[in-house]
């Protein structure tokens, strides 16, 4: 599942990515890859995403309350490379040792 809920909150709105894309000033091709989860959009750009769509900028995201994990991605040269999964029942209180605790 992605994190974004864009094609969703655009079809829900029956705005098109040619009209996404025109809104955001980006390409076809980019807008694209955001809608469908390729790629991820920067902070300001995301604010401007729900000023957009008229969103609070949380909306555009899904929960992640009942999710078992969701993709991790780290920025390198301006691009977004998927370079894991984050468990999210696996950061409960206690599973990270601290700074003075041995790890097991």
């Amino acid at each position: 599942m992605d994190l974004l809920r864009l094609k969703e909150l655009l079809k829900e709105r029956g705005i098109t990515g040619k009209e996404f894309a025109e809104a955001m000033g980006v390409s076809t091709n980019t807008a694209s890859n955001l809608i469908n989860g390729k790629s991820f959009p920067a902070g300001k750009d995301l604010k401007a995403i729900a000023v957009y769509l008229d969103v609070d900028i949380r909306d555009l995201f899904y929960s992640t309350k009942d999710s078992q994990g969701r993709p991790l991605f780290v920025e390198m040269e301006g691009k977004y490379i998927k370079v894991g999964e984050l468990k999210l029942d696996r950061l409960d209180e206690g599973s990270v040792p601290g700074p003075d605790e041995k790890k097991e």
